[in-house]
C-alpha cells in the first residue's frame, strides 16, 4: 500500500466520547456501567489459524498485480469463497482505470453481503491485488520484481474471510458489507500529497459507481490493511482521526475491552494514503486499521513493499487481533431501526 506522509502529524487525545444507543448511566449507575462496559460479548471466536491458511491461499497464486493471471484467479477464488461463507449478492463490479504512468488496468472490485434486507449497514474492506513493484526492497535487483504480498494485499482479505465464515455462521444484528477492491497498490513512490489520486484506484472506481443509493450509505466503513505483521501495533491513523475520530475511538476501546490494548495503541500513529480516504470524500464515516508505526522503521512493517513480504513473516496473532476486534464491533452493534 500507499504512501506514508508522516511520522506522527499531531498528539490525538487517547479518548473522545463514543456514541451509544443507551441512555448515560444515573450516577447511581455508574459504577455497574463501567464494570459492564469493561466486559464484551464475545460470541463469535476469531480462528487465527484459518486466517493464516487463507493467506497462504492467496499467495499460491502468486503475484496479483492488477491486470495478471494471478489476479484473476485469486479474484475467482474469493467470490467462490465469499459464496461458500453464505454472502448474498456477491458481484464484481468490472471496470478499467488508467495508473499514473499512463498503463491502462482492467480491474475487478468484489462486494457481497450479509442480511442484505437490514437497512442500517456497515461496510468492511480490504485490498487484495498486490504492487507491480519491490521498490522499497534493499536490493536493488530485486526492486522491479513484483511483491507477493501476504501482509500487504493478503492479510487484510484472509481476515474479512475468516469474519465471513462466522457471519454465516452467527447472524449478525445489523447488515454487513464486505468489499474487496482491486488496484489499490499501483501508486506512485513519489512525491506523496494528502490526496494522492494515483494510489487506491479501484476505490475511486467504486465511488464513482457507488451501489449505494445516496440516502442509505453505510453507517461507516473500517479498512484493514496491512494487519499481518509479527507483532503489529496499530495506531491510530491520522485521517482516520480527522473524518472518523468518534469511530477509531469506539474500535479502539472494542480492542482493548476485548484484551488487545497491547496492539490497538491509543495514539497517533502516521497519516497514510489509503482506500478510507476515498469513502470518507463519499460522505461514509472510514477509518483504517494498519500498522504504520513499526518499532523498528518508524512507519510500515519492514517487509513493506519487499521480497521479503512473504507467508513466514506473517503472525497469526496478529491478525487475530484485528479480526476478533472486528468480529466483535458487529456482534457489539445495536440496529438502528430506519
Amino acid at each position: 500500500m500507499k504512501g506514508y506522509l508522516i511520522a506522527a502529524l499531531f498528539s490525538i487525545i487517547a479518548t473522545l466520547g463514543i456514541t451509544s444507543c443507551r441512555p448515560t448511566a444515573s450516577n447511581g449507575d455508574a459504577t455497574r456501567t463501567r464494570q459492564e462496559e469493561k466486559r464484551i460479548k464475545t460470541p463469535a471466536r476469531f480462528n487465527r489459524d484459518s486466517a493464516y491458511s487463507y493467506v497462504r491461499r492467496q499467495l499460491a497464486f502468486g503475484p496479483r498485480v492488477s491486470g495478471t493471471e494471478g489476479n484473476r484467479l485469486c479474484r475467482e477464488y474469493l467470490v467462490n469463497e465469499l459464496r461458500r461463507h453464505g454472502a448474498q449478492n456477491v458481484n464484481v463490479q468490472t471496470g478499467e482505470v488508467t495508473a499514473f504512468n499512463g498503463d491502462r488496468l482492467p480491474i475487478g472490485n468484489i462486494m457481497a453481503s450479509y442480511k442484505p434486507e437490514i437497512h442500517d449497514r456497515i461496510l468492511l474492506l480490504a485490498h487484495y491485488d498486490t504492487r507491480p513493484w519491490c521498490d522499497s526492497d534493499q536490493n536493488e535487483e530485486n526492486r522491479l520484481k513484483p511483491v507477493l504480498g501476504a501482509n500487504d494485499g493478503g492479510s487484510g482479505v484472509a481476515v474479512l474471510l475468516e469474519v465471513a465464515r462466522h457471519l454465516n455462521e452467527t447472524e449478525p444484528p445489523v447488515g454487513v458489507d464486505i468489499l474487496l477492491v482491486d488496484a489499490e497498490d499501483y501508486g506512485q513512490a513519489s512525491g506523496f500529497s494528502t490526496h494522492d489520486t494515483s494510489w487506491c484506484l479501484g476505490t475511486q472506481y467504486w465511488v464513482e459507481n457507488m451501489p449505494y443509493p445516496a440516502d442509505s450509505l453505510p453507517r461507516y466503513a473500517v479498512l484493514l490493511d496491512m494487519v499481518g505483521g509479527m507483532d503489529a501495533k496499530f495506531h491510530r491513523e491520522y485521517f482516520s482521526d480527522q473524518n472518523a475520530s468518534k469511530l477509531v475511538d469506539k474500535v479502539w476501546s472494542v480492542a482493548a475491552r476485548s484484551g488487545y490494548e497491547n496492539r490497538f495503541i491509543n495514539k497517533s500513529g502516521g497519516a497514510v494514503v489509503d482506500d478510507h480516504i476515498f469513502l470518507n470524500d463519499a460522505g461514509i464515516p472510514a477509518i483504517d486499521i494498519i500498522e504504520s508505526k513499526n518499532e523498528s522503521t518508524g512507519t510500515f512493517a519492514p517487509t513493506w513493499h519487499t521480497t521479503d513480504d512473504t507467508l513466514e513473516n506473517i503472525d497469526p496473532s496478529s491478525l487475530e487481533a484485528a479480526g476478533q476486534t472486528v468480529l466483535n464491533l458487529i456482534y457489539n452493534e445495536i440496529r438502528c431501526m430506519k
